[in-house]
């Protein structure tokens, strides 16, 4: 056991929040799943309680994969009426539990989840939680088409906005769109800039999670897991 004196490093830290999630999971049910580095060592802690719990509804391609790698049934978001929890981690999350999500594409399902959840767990190391949102540079999922259009939209908010590219195209998210990254942004009212985006036409998704915030954040700091509650 890593000795206090010790400061975890950055993936021993990802590593006690997705094990310290487990402690959120109802037992019987089936859990909200979401995606990412942080996330896939929870799903790695969940496998060892599969036989506990019924399944899991994914926010991604990538961590259904996972999931049913470790024997773990998936099942689609419209076969479950409602989740007890939805455990995720954030790009970014502030002191009131808004987050910045969306560095690994999957922000429009991972948005979807949280709204079918009665609570999200946020699980996220130190470096995640910041005063204000914004250093991290926004995702935004767009349909192609508009993506020139809010690029200049962004422009005039004093956003620098580009299209996210892979092996040099433009990335594909797993519902057939385009993303945008938006740097240069201070986001002082997440809440509604949320709201202000995704009336923008053209926008599938803002990586703001304001509406769905989250109740609790477990952050891994490098003398272990502090617990963060939100009203």
């Amino acid at each position: 056991m890593t000795s206090p004196a010790t400061p975890l490093t950055q993936e021993q830290m990802k590593a006690q929040v997705g094990l310290a999630a487990l402690d959120y999971v109802t037992r019987g049910e089936i859990v909200g799943v979401g995606t990412g580095s942080t996330v896939n060592k929870f799903i790695d802690a969940l496998a060892t309680i599969k036989n506990e719990i019924k399944g899991a509804v994914s926010s991604s391609v990538a961590s259904s994969e996972r999931l049913r790698a470790a024997g773990i049934p998936v099942f689609d978001s419209n076969e479950v009426e409602e989740l007890s929890v939805y455990i995720d981690g954030a790009d970014e999350i502030d002191h009131r539990g808004h987050m910045i999500k969306g560095g690994g594409a999957a922000l429009t399902r991972e948005k979807i989840v949280a709204a079918q959840s009665r609570r999200f767990v946020c699980i996220a190391d130190a470096s995640k939680l910041v005063n204000t949102l914004g250093d991290f540079p926004l995702p935004v999922e767009v349909i192609p088409m508009a993506a020139r259009r809010i690029i200049r939209q962004f422009a005039r908010l004093g956003g620098e906005a580009q299209v996210r590219e892979k092996d040099g195209l433009p990335l594909v998210t797993d519902n057939g769109q385009h993303i945008i990254d938006v740097s240069g942004l201070k986001i002082t009212d997440p809440r509604a800039f949320e709201a202000e985006v995704s009336q923008w036409p053209g926008v599938v998704t803002v990586g703001i999670f304001a509406y769905q915030k989250a109740d609790v954040c477990l952050l891994g700091t490098p003398t272990g897991v502090e617990t963060l509650q939100f009203d």
